[in-house]
């Protein structure tokens, strides 16, 4: 999609190793980028490619009708755009915040920009710098539909795969904070069993193909669970609740035997226990998101 003389240019505040590569992406495809950051001195080798430097946030915002935020979380986005003279430059423009927070901070910088006349999209970046301007790359968008296709040609620069999740202004947050439930989730249960997997004297590379073959029969199973948690059947013909709450206690001694903190798993085995004592026992061990949902 060919862009317009007027997306020619974006602007890009903050230089975290994210914002580094979204401003290297933009330089990349040929765009007029200028680029902010709270602490200076980070945008040396990005100007040395091209960026323009700007000496103040509002000076940015001024500089393109886009501007792309990505810092730690929303205190810091907030801190930048609620400024007076930020959000006086900003009236009429379009942000675009891809900065990681939950659902209710988007939904709220978002009814704050409206108060303001800025245009606003919120979105999330799931995958690591290093796929920035690169097919791999994964982008999630949430907002106005009109909004996002105005401002897709720009940002199709950044590579990769973007998807527009609706209009609801919080779906790309819930969605990122979903998934990134599962990343670290999974990460603290591989740190520990490699933790275990050392106390018994294997290796992490020992271990390590097992663990990736571990990981490879996940993806059909989550495509399984999903179907099961959308009817609510929670089948546990293939592995029972009173199966799985076994295996996971083979799991707590063993970790506690070598004096491993085995909190994570038991809070796991804990909600089966819970599932099973509800009468649950024959279900599969997705019946928990029952449990979890109540309040």
């Amino acid at each position: 999609m060919p862009l317009h003389p007027e997306q020619s240019a974006v602007t890009v505040l903050g230089l975290g190793p994210m914002g580094r590569a979204l401003a290297g992406a933009f330089l990349e495809a040929g765009l007029r980028t200028t680029v902010w950051n709270r602490t200076p001195g980070r945008d040396g080798a990005l100007v040395a490619r091209g960026a323009v430097s700007a000496r103040t946030a509002e000076e940015a915002v001024a500089a393109s009708s886009l501007t792309v935020v990505c810092v730690l979380n929303y205190d810091a986005a907030d801190s930048v755009l609620r400024s007076d003279a930020v959000a006086d430059a900003l009236k009429g423009r379009t942000v675009v915040n891809l900065t990681a927070d939950i659902p209710d901070r988007a939904r709220a910088t978002a009814a704050w920009a409206a108060e303001h006349g800025v245009r606003y999209l919120d979105g999330a970046i799931m995958t690591p710098p290093t796929t920035i301007g690169t097919p791999d790359a994964v982008f999630i968008h949430s907002g106005p539909e009109d909004l996002y296709q105005e401002h897709r040609p720009v940002l199709e620069a950044l590579g990769g795969t973007h998807t527009h999740l609706g209009e609801e202004i919080g779906r790309a947050a819930a969605y990122d904070v979903a998934l990134l439930d599962i990343f670290w989730t999974a990460m603290t249960g591989y740190a520990h069993a490699l933790a275990v997997a050392r106390a018994e004297g294997v290796t992490a590379r020992e271990l390590a193909p097992f663990a990736q073959g571990i990981g490879a029969i996940l993806p059909p199973i989550f495509g399984e669970v999903a179907e099961e948690v959308d009817a609510g059947s929670f089948s546990g013909e293939t592995n029972p609740l009173t199966s799985a709450a076994s295996s996971m206690a083979h799991i707590v001694h063993a970790s506690e035997a070598h004096g491993i903190d085995a909190g994570v798993m038991r809070a796991a085995e804990g909600l089966a226990r819970r599932a099973i004592g509800q009468g649950h026992g024959a279900d599969g061990f997705t019946r928990i998101t029952e449990l979890l949902g109540r309040r």
